[in-house]
Protein backbone atom coordinates (compact mmCIF):
# COMPACT_ATOMS: atom_id res chain seq x y z
CA UNK A 1 0.00 0.00 0.00
CA UNK A 2 1.48 3.51 -0.95
CA UNK A 3 2.18 5.58 2.20
CA UNK A 4 0.02 7.23 4.64
CA UNK A 5 -3.09 4.64 2.70
CA UNK A 6 -5.24 3.72 6.72
CA UNK A 7 -7.11 0.55 6.61
CA UNK A 8 -10.08 0.05 9.22
CA UNK A 9 -10.63 -2.92 11.41
CA UNK A 10 -13.65 -4.00 9.57
CA UNK A 11 -11.83 -3.47 6.33
CA UNK A 12 -8.81 -5.59 7.07
CA UNK A 13 -11.41 -8.47 8.82
CA UNK A 14 -13.69 -8.14 5.54
CA UNK A 15 -10.06 -8.80 3.17
CA UNK A 16 -8.79 -11.50 5.72
CA UNK A 17 -12.45 -12.95 5.28
CA UNK A 18 -12.27 -12.60 1.60
CA UNK A 19 -8.82 -14.08 1.58
CA UNK A 20 -9.86 -17.03 3.41
CA UNK A 21 -13.26 -17.97 1.30
CA UNK A 22 -10.97 -17.63 -1.57
CA UNK A 23 -8.59 -20.12 -0.53
CA UNK A 24 -10.79 -22.34 0.23
CA UNK A 25 -12.49 -22.05 -3.10
CA UNK A 26 -9.12 -22.67 -4.85
CA UNK A 27 -8.57 -25.85 -2.64
CA UNK A 28 -12.18 -27.26 -3.27
CA UNK A 29 -11.08 -26.72 -7.39
CA UNK A 30 -7.76 -27.79 -6.58
CA UNK A 31 -9.07 -31.07 -4.92
CA UNK A 32 -11.41 -31.85 -7.67
CA UNK A 33 -8.65 -32.20 -10.20
CA UNK A 34 -6.74 -34.70 -7.69
CA UNK A 35 -9.75 -36.59 -7.46
CA UNK A 36 -10.12 -36.92 -11.15
CA UNK A 37 -6.59 -37.85 -11.34
CA UNK A 38 -7.36 -40.66 -8.16
CA UNK A 39 -5.39 -38.79 -5.82
CA UNK A 40 -5.57 -37.51 -2.87
CA UNK A 41 -3.22 -35.51 -2.12
CA UNK A 42 -3.17 -31.71 -4.11
CA UNK A 43 -0.02 -30.74 -6.00
CA UNK A 44 0.81 -27.52 -7.70
CA UNK A 45 -0.67 -28.74 -11.42
CA UNK A 46 -3.78 -29.08 -9.40
CA UNK A 47 -3.67 -25.61 -8.13
CA UNK A 48 -2.61 -24.22 -11.39
CA UNK A 49 -5.47 -26.05 -12.90
CA UNK A 50 -8.14 -24.73 -10.50
CA UNK A 51 -6.77 -20.94 -11.00
CA UNK A 52 -7.42 -21.34 -15.19
CA UNK A 53 -10.82 -22.96 -14.13
CA UNK A 54 -11.51 -20.08 -11.70
CA UNK A 55 -10.38 -17.69 -14.52
CA UNK A 56 -7.84 -16.47 -12.28
CA UNK A 57 -5.20 -16.70 -15.77
CA UNK A 58 -3.38 -13.75 -14.88
CA UNK A 59 -2.07 -15.01 -11.93
CA UNK A 60 -0.74 -18.09 -14.15
CA UNK A 61 2.69 -16.78 -15.11
CA UNK A 62 3.46 -15.28 -11.78
CA UNK A 63 2.50 -18.27 -10.36
CA UNK A 64 4.46 -20.69 -12.20
CA UNK A 65 7.52 -18.65 -11.51
CA UNK A 66 7.19 -18.37 -7.88
CA UNK A 67 7.00 -22.71 -8.19
CA UNK A 68 9.82 -22.44 -10.25
CA UNK A 69 11.93 -20.38 -7.63
CA UNK A 70 10.19 -22.79 -5.02
CA UNK A 71 11.96 -25.71 -6.87
CA UNK A 72 14.75 -24.00 -7.36
CA UNK A 73 15.77 -23.25 -3.57
CA UNK A 74 14.43 -26.65 -2.39
CA UNK A 75 16.68 -28.45 -4.88
CA UNK A 76 19.64 -26.05 -3.67
CA UNK A 77 18.71 -27.09 -0.18
CA UNK A 78 18.94 -30.63 -1.35
CA UNK A 79 21.96 -30.93 -2.70
CA UNK A 80 23.20 -28.81 -0.06
CA UNK A 81 22.15 -31.36 2.48
CA UNK A 82 23.62 -34.40 0.47
CA UNK A 83 27.04 -32.37 0.37
CA UNK A 84 26.85 -32.03 3.73
CA UNK A 85 26.11 -35.40 4.26
CA UNK A 86 28.49 -36.55 2.13
CA UNK A 87 31.23 -34.52 3.86
CA UNK A 88 30.40 -35.93 7.07
CA UNK A 89 30.49 -39.44 5.98
CA UNK A 90 34.12 -38.97 4.81
CA UNK A 91 35.03 -36.90 7.81
CA UNK A 92 33.81 -39.95 10.14
CA UNK A 93 35.53 -42.46 7.65
CA UNK A 94 38.38 -40.47 7.97
CA UNK A 95 38.56 -40.20 12.14
CA UNK A 96 37.88 -43.96 11.76
CA UNK A 97 40.77 -44.70 9.70
CA UNK A 98 42.76 -42.23 12.28
CA UNK A 99 41.32 -44.69 14.77
CA UNK A 100 42.55 -47.71 13.03
CA UNK A 101 45.85 -46.38 12.43
CA UNK A 102 46.37 -45.38 16.51
CA UNK A 103 45.41 -49.28 17.19
CA UNK A 104 47.79 -50.62 15.27
CA UNK A 105 50.11 -48.52 16.40
CA UNK A 106 49.31 -49.19 19.94
CA UNK A 107 49.80 -53.11 18.85
CA UNK A 108 53.38 -52.81 17.42
CA UNK A 109 53.93 -51.01 20.55
CA UNK A 110 52.72 -53.59 22.57
CA UNK A 111 54.38 -56.20 20.12
CA UNK A 112 58.19 -54.92 20.40
CA UNK A 113 57.85 -54.40 24.17
CA UNK A 114 56.98 -57.85 24.58
CA UNK A 115 59.60 -59.13 22.07
CA UNK A 116 62.14 -56.98 23.91
CA UNK A 117 60.74 -58.88 27.30
CA UNK A 118 61.69 -61.72 25.76
CA UNK A 119 64.87 -60.96 24.07
CA UNK A 120 65.78 -59.83 28.14
CA UNK A 121 64.37 -63.24 29.37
Amino acid sequence: LPDGVNISKEARSAISRAASVFVLYATSCANNFAMKGKRKTLNAGDVLSAMEEMEFQRFMVPLKESLEVYRREQKGKKEARKDKDKKADSEEQDKSREEDNEDDDERMEEEEQNEDEDVDN
